[in-house]
């Protein structure tokens, strides 16, 4: 904007001063002129006494000449002299410039005009127009490629932290080097205290990876130990309850239950953490249909009213540990009992399908709302419709398991449109 300004500026100038010095070459053409025709009709000065002058001077300075008397009668004229009515100054008629100066008095005054076409000056403006434009055009065109090129060397450093960024964040890894641009500015400030910035971030990850770790390892011991108590105090509660009579005896039922609710937590707790430790059971080839019969034989006294219906197919080998996937099996299918009315069907079945061993469960109960359905793997998450006191870890277990078999558990929509539907995939054996 500033540049063309400028070219405006420079341009109405320079037109002005070409027009300014072709109107003062004109009168000075007419000048010069008027002098020679003076000589040239005085006979006392050597002059000729006539008008022959006019036609080389004309053709000299590619302009038209007149001469005219007071009245205005043309008496000479040298190209086309289209001048219009004598005018005794100088003024702009046709395309022309005209000068008009008096050369003598012959029985009344005569006078020559002398004109030179303006469009000789408009086409010299025209040009300096021109070149102005492409000055500005090419100044404009410099400038873009120069603050283009500056603003790349200016931005290289801040894309390169950008970049930095961006692989820090894909690979959640702080310790990542940050560039440091050659220069000491506000992009090396920036520059350095993003990396104090890693630096201390990555400090607070390892403490508290490192205070995980402790942590995981106290859960798993303490589960582990905790299961040797919880054996004897069931087995005193069981032969408690087998002696005592009346009041004494529902209290030692009541505890008995309690206990195993306990040694039930304990136990999930005990294979979430080592899951969570990489402390993985060792794994040999086995039939999981087998395991779903099991499973599905120890929650039928607990079933109540639900329909449960089972298709388990024999030779569907997989491999892995079979408390493990004991455990899988029957959290699906209580939490399938848990979170539906007495009546409920819940179908449980195998079958294999591209290498792997594909276990679904799936209930006519309400299904889980959309909303929900990220969360339900999530450790003590409780949906709404839990009414047994649950302690959320089911499904959490079921997906360390199924992890931990190289496998996945997904939930997918039902087949017939109604429920939920959880599927596990198994690597087969």
């Amino acid at each position: 904007m500033i540049l063309l300004g400028f070219a405006t500026i420079v341009g109405v100038l320079t037109t002005q001063r070409i027009y300014d010095q072709f109107d003062r070459g004109v009168a000075l053409a007419a000048d010069s002129l008027q002098r020679r025709l003076v000589v040239e009709l005085n006979p006392a000065q050597g002059g000729e006494g006539d008008f022959s002058v006019i036609d080389s001077y004309a053709e000299a300075q590619r302009a038209a000449i007149r001469v005219v008397t007071e009245d205005g009668q043309v008496i000479r004229t040298a190209g086309d002299a289209d001048f219009g009515p004598l005018r005794l100054r100088g003024h702009r008629v046709n395309d022309w410039r005209v000068e008009t100066r008096q050369i003598g008095s012959f029985g009344g005054s005569l006078y020559v005009q002398y004109g030179e076409r303006i469009s000789t000056a408009r086409a010299t403006a025209a040009g300096v127009r021109f070149f102005l434009i492409l000055g500005v055009l090419g100044g404009a065109a410099l400038a873009l490629l120069a603050g283009l090129a500056t603003a790349q060397r200016a931005m290289a450093p801040v894309v390169e932290l950008t970049t930095a960024s961006r692989r820090i964040a894909a690979a959640r890894d702080p310790s990542i080097r940050i560039p440091h641009p050659d220069a000491d500015d506000e992009v090396a400030e920036l520059a350095r205290t993003l990396e104090e910035m890693l630096a201390a971030l990555d400090q607070a990850r390892e403490e508290t990876e490192a205070a995980l770790g402790r942590q995981r390892e106290f859960v798993a011991d303490a589960s582990h130990e905790l299961r040797t108590p919880l054996t004897s105090i069931l087995a005193n509660l069981e032969l408690l309850e087998e002696v005592l009579e009346g009041e004494s005896r529902e209290a030692a039922g009541s505890a008995l239950r309690s206990a195993r609710r306990m040694r039930r937590l304990v136990a999930d707790l005990l294979l979430l953490a080592r899951a969570d430790t990489g402390r993985l059971a060792a794994h040999q080839p086995l039939e999981l249909s087998s395991v779903l019969l099991e499973a599905v034989h120890e929650l039928q006294p607990v079933a109540g009213e639900h329909n449960l219906r089972v298709s388990a197919p024999p030779g569907l080998v997989v491999q892995g540990a079979r408390d493990e996937l004991h455990r899988l099996v029957l959290n699906l299918l209580e939490n399938a009992v848990r979170h539906t009315e007495p009546g409920t069907g819940v179908e449980a079945s195998l079958q294999r399908v591209n290498g792997c061993v594909e276990l679904s469960v799936e209930d006519d109960g309400p299904g889980i709302p959309p909303e929900l359905s990220a969360k339900v793997f999530e450790r003590f998450f409780r949906g709404a419709g839990d009414r047994s006191g649950s302690s959320g870890l089911g499904l959490s277990i079921v997906r360390a398991v199924a992890e931990s078999h190289r496998g996945s558990v997904a939930l997918e929509p039902p087949l017939d449109g109604r429920g939920a539907r959880f599927v596990v995939r198994l690597p087969a054996a």
